[in-house]
This record gives C-alpha cells, structure tokens and sequence, in this order.
C-alpha cells in the first residue's frame, strides 16, 4: 500500500508515511462559527471527511480532530447587530454547523474542539513565546515577531497578504514591530467577553487557538493538517511559526492538504464577498442532501470548482439514478462478495491523493459492467460507499 500525496510544504506529490506505523492524526480547520455554512465549507469539509474515510478504509487508525472558533471579532460584531450574546450566537451556529454536516454526510470527526475550552492552553503557548523573546506587547496585546522565526513564509512562499487570503480579525496596530506581526493576546476591550490571565485580562488571537488544540491533542507534531486553500497565509504559516518556535521540532506538520477554491461566477465564494451561497439554500432545489456531497467528489479536492446551478441539478439527476439503481437491487438480490478487481483499481485512485473523480468512474464502469452479477455489483458498490459516503446502503 502505498499512498501518494500533494503536500503544500514541499510542493510536490510525496509518498505517504504517517509518524507512527498504521496511526494517523488529522487536523482541519473548522468555522467560525457566526453564521450559517456557505458552499465552499461545504466543498471543503466533505472533501476532508473523504480523506478521513479512505484512510480508514486502506487499514489506518485515524483521530479526525476539527476546530471550532467560537470566540472571534466576527463572533462580536455579529452578536453585537443580533443584540444577543458572542457565546449564545457562536452555540446557535455550531449546532447549525453540525446538523448541515451530518446532513453532507461528513461524519468521521472524531472531536470538534471549542477554542474557548482551551483557554489555559492558549495562555500557555503565549506566555512560552514570551519567555524565548519571540512574542512582545503592545498597548492593545502580544505580538508574534515574524522576524524572529527565520522559517516564516516556507509554506506560502511569502510574508504579505495576497487577495484571496482569509483574515479572521483585524491585527493592525502602529506599535507592531513588523506589519506582518500578528496577535496572540488581545486585551480586554469594554463589552467584549474577556478571560483573566497573568496575561492580563483578554481573549486569544485566531492563530493560536489551533497550535494550542493541537499540543494538547496530538503533541508538537502531526501527520497532517488540512485545510482550504486561502488559509495557506496568513493562517496556517502563523501555526507553524507558533509551534516550531514554542517546541524547537521541525517539522510541526509532515504534510499539508489544501482544497481549492469553490467559485461562483469564477470568483472565490466567500463571505467576505458576498456572493455566498449557503448550503441550505443548495438543498432547496435537491431532492437529497447527499447530492451536494456528489457534486464535490466530482472535483478533485486540489481543483478549483465552478458552482452554477445547473452543475448541482446533473450532479442531483446523477446520483438519484445511482440510488434509484442500487435500490433495485436492494429489492431484488441478496448481498454477493466484493470483486476484488474493481476494488484494487478504485484503491489505486484513491492512494492517488484521494482522487475521487476516478474513484467514482470505476464505480459507474462497475455499475454498466454485464460481466459482474448484480450481487456481486451490490457487495462491491456497498464497499466502495464506506469512503464515498453517499448513503447507497439506505432505500431511496
């Protein structure tokens, strides 16, 4: 078995080798957790859920951990226009979150961990950068000194921001050393939630959260961390130069996944931009909400995806006649064995770096092959599902 995959670090497609034999721990980034999911989560974290299934499904032990940012200006200023509380409005969309997830299918989260239930952990690594020289203060916080993390910039290959980078709060302040210095510690701003700490009363930056998630989770370093494309920078190079200066081991990632953007009208959908759809509103004009899930693993998780919605009604007429089908023999044949053929040319696409587009066509040429009994065509489509998750054990 021999895995292949693109990793972000080295820019090159690079055999798989976990750091301990047959164990795997993966990490991606979750929401924030102020509104509702759009469609480029949705790509996204069903991408990553296929990721976490296939390792399972080639022999691998795997904690699937995922973050939840719950505490965050946007948490603020939106809890501040509801006239509600940050943690009463982050509670509300976390359960959204999860209920569209389950929905999707992506089930193979092992722990979505709260940023808020890691407070002292956070205020550890802090205080730690501070005591190596790497952190200073300010008026408003800590600071992170890019400057004193010569490796910073190794993932993205730069130290500025760039258009379509995701920014999750505001770190300008006239007192940083380097424009690009972000924050670790914000102090306490009045009717802002805010934690003592011999810090000083405050709350975390959005870097920080997941470094201290993952040092109490996985330890220093893990096997890989995912993720979507815009958090390459400033996020994700924040992580390392925050983990690799608090624990000196390099490297604080083996391999970095990144899925490409999912565009609309051939512009990044996002928030930011306002031209997002959520996946609620998808789901309006499907028959199933696993035919969303359809439609992303006809992308590879690498690509960049244009939605339209003509797109979502093929991928929706697509899969109901794959469910319509696999329900026929439901109905009419006992469960056969897997054919071992089909099932080693869709594991080679998947040890291809999870390439689902090819995974799927082996299952449709399996679905069309006359040569392969119906039962045995039911064992083998039911095994393949285990990965693709697209519901084809239930009746339609």
């Amino acid at each position: 078995m021999t895995i292949k995959l693109h990793n972000t670090l080295s820019g090159s497609v690079e055999e798989f080798q976990p750091i301990s034999p047959n164990e795997v721990k993966l990490f991606v980034c979750g929401p924030t957790v102020y509104d509702f999911d759009h469609l480029g989560h949705a790509k996204t974290y069903t991408q990553f859920d296929l990721v976490a299934r296939a390792l399972r499904y080639l022999g691998y032990n795997v904690t699937y951990l995922q973050n939840i940012t719950d505490i965050d200006d946007k948490i603020i200023v939106r809890a501040r226009e509801k006239g509600v509380e940050p943690s009463v409005l982050a509670q509300e969309f976390e359960k959204y979150h999860i209920e569209d997830m389950e929905k999707l299918g992506n089930t193979s989260v092992t722990k979505y961990a709260r940023a808020t239930d890691y407070i002292p952990q956070i205020i550890s690594q802090v205080r730690r950068l501070l005591e190596k020289g790497i952190a200073y203060k300010t008026s408003d916080g800590y600071y992170f000194d890019i400057k004193k993390f010569d490796d910073y910039g190794k993932l993205s290959g730069r130290q500025s921001l760039a258009p379509n980078d995701a920014v999750s709060r505001i770190d300008e302040n006239p007192e940083k050393r380097n424009s690009g210095d972000f924050c670790l510690w914000k102090f306490k701003k009045e009717g802002e939630p805010f934690w003592p700490s011999t810090l000083g009363e405050g709350r975390p930056g959005w870097h920080i959260e997941d470094t201290a998630i993952t040092e109490t989770e996985f330890g220093p370093q893990y096997d890989i961390h995912g993720g979507a494309m815009d958090l390459i920078f400033p996020h994700h190079e924040a992580e390392i130069a925050q983990m690799e200066s608090v624990s000196g081991l390099k490297p604080f990632v083996k391999y970095w996944l990144h899925t490409g953007f999912l565009n609309i009208k051939s512009e990044k959908m996002s928030k930011s931009l306002g031209n997002f759809l959520t996946i609620r509103e998808a789901w309006e004009r499907v028959v199933s909400p696993l035919s969303l899930r359809y439609l992303f693993l006809l992308s590879h998780y690498r690509t960049q995806a244009n939605f339209t919605w003509e797109g979502l009604e093929a991928a929706s007429n697509a899969y109901e006649k794959l469910k319509n089908t696999v329900s026929t023999w439901t109905r009419r044949v006992q469960v056969g064995e897997v054919d071992e053929a089909y099932k080693a040319k869709f594991v080679e696409k998947l040890e291809n770096d999870f390439n689902t587009p090819q995974a799927l066509a082996v299952l449709w040429t399996l679905v069309k092959d006359k040569e392969v009994t119906p039962e045995n065509k039911f064992a083998t489509i039911l095994d393949f599902d285990k990965v693709l998750g697209l519901g084809l054990q239930s009746p339609v």
